[in-house]
């Protein structure tokens, strides 16, 4: 089931710059740290939406965070660690479901003081195991544990199913 068009998803997308941007005035510098591939393409909408929507000077930097297996590979991340010190990082990921990658994504940042870290999701669904809180967020929902959110941006057929 299509639970978001391509328009909806820009629409959530540009409500989300814009909340990130009132929730964020007066900061020099935002770094948006994408999870996996389609958090990355995320974070670069939204990067891209926040520049369009800036009035004054803002430093934008999307990069990539890697949390797809933690126990057994390293957390990768684009940026050296030591870079987010006193920085707002923006964690962006796709879909928030039990909390388990957005907690391990942390890992990394949590090993300098960053000034400020945040999530935004596209989706979030209500079935956290993980100490983690979204704060910007696209869409609600509640599923049932076998139900699967797929989220599929940057291509002809751009929409968020519900299977």
């Amino acid at each position: 089931m299509k639970l978001l068009t391509a328009e909806q998803i820009l629409q959530k997308t540009k409500r989300l710059a814009i909340e990130i941007l009132e929730h964020n005035y007066g900061e020099k510098e935002i770094i948006l740290a994408g999870i996996n591939n389609t958090g990355t393409l995320l974070a670069q909408r939204l990067k891209n939406l926040l520049e369009s929507l800036c009035k004054s000077k803002i430093t934008l930097t999307t990069i990539h965070l890697s949390p797809a297996n933690p126990l057994k590979t390293e957390i990768t991340i684009d940026l050296p660690v030591k870079k987010l010190k006193n920085k707002v990082v923006l964690i962006v990921d796709d879909v928030a479901n039990t909390g388990r990658t957005l907690y391990y994504a942390m890992k990394p940042i949590l090993e300098v003081l960053p000034k400020k870290v945040e999530v935004v999701v596209l989706v979030d669904r209500k079935h956290k195991s993980f100490p983690v809180k979204t704060d910007y967020v696209g869409m609600t929902l509640a599923t049932t544990l076998q139900e699967h959110i797929e989220v599929k941006i940057g291509g002809k057929q751009e929409a968020v199913y519900l299977t």
